[in-house]
């Protein structure tokens, strides 16, 4: 018994349906701690008795976040320059810098500040492509990436809450943030570049 071919160019109607509900629903891990960051930024305990707008605001930030939050695993290749296909293929980076800039700008209590930092720190170890994904290199210990990133948020949770802020002193820690950021951002990018043996 055999049956009719189907046609060429014919797909079932609700083929785009499947294929945009797969999408959404791939690498849940990614996108459930990609959206639990985001909505935690926004200070939520605060924005249940905020306005309506600032509440669909939130709601907004929910939904970017689950489309960003999938690690993109792909190999470098030229793409177009525009800022569009940049943000789109780095979205996994333009997430967790969002959302520290709208926990800065929230000022969440200190309790909601940790939860930010464990989570923030749960997402980059799960979507960083360079440890977990196929670009990572061969025999690169796992433990070695997560034990850093968890030691520098406890540094920067600790400098953070120090009582510097009103003070003249508060140059100083700033200054050494800046000056760790770099040497840490020029040694990860060394790290990367150096070919492997």
């Amino acid at each position: 018994m055999t049956t009719a071919p189907a046609r060429p160019g014919s797909r079932p109607a609700d083929s785009r349906a499947a294929l945009l509900i797969g999408r959404l629903t791939s690498r849940i891990t990614d996108r459930l701690l990609g959206t639990a960051l985001a909505v935690a930024a926004c200070d939520p305990p605060a924005a249940l008795h905020a306005p309506l707008l600032v509440r669909m605001l939130v709601l907004g930030a929910a939904a970017a976040a689950w489309w960003a939050a999938p690690m993109v695993d792909a190999r470098p290749v030229f793409t177009f320059m525009r800022w569009q296909t940049i943000a789109a293929r780095r979205r996994t980076t333009v997430l967790p810098a969002a959302a520290i800039a709208v926990a800065a700008a929230t000022g969440p209590p200190v309790w909601l500040v940790i939860c930010i930092a464990a989570l923030l720190l749960a997402y980059l170890l799960v979507t960083d492509a360079w440890t977990a994904g196929v670009t990572a290199p061969p025999d690169c210990p796992q433990a070695t990436p997560a034990l850093a990133a968890a030691a520098a948020t406890v540094v920067v949770l600790l400098a953070a809450q120090a009582p510097v802020a009103g003070t003249s002193w508060a140059r100083l820690p700033a200054s050494l943030a800046i000056a760790a950021t770099t040497v840490c951002l020029a040694l990860a990018l060394r790290t990367r570049r150096s070919p492997p043996n």
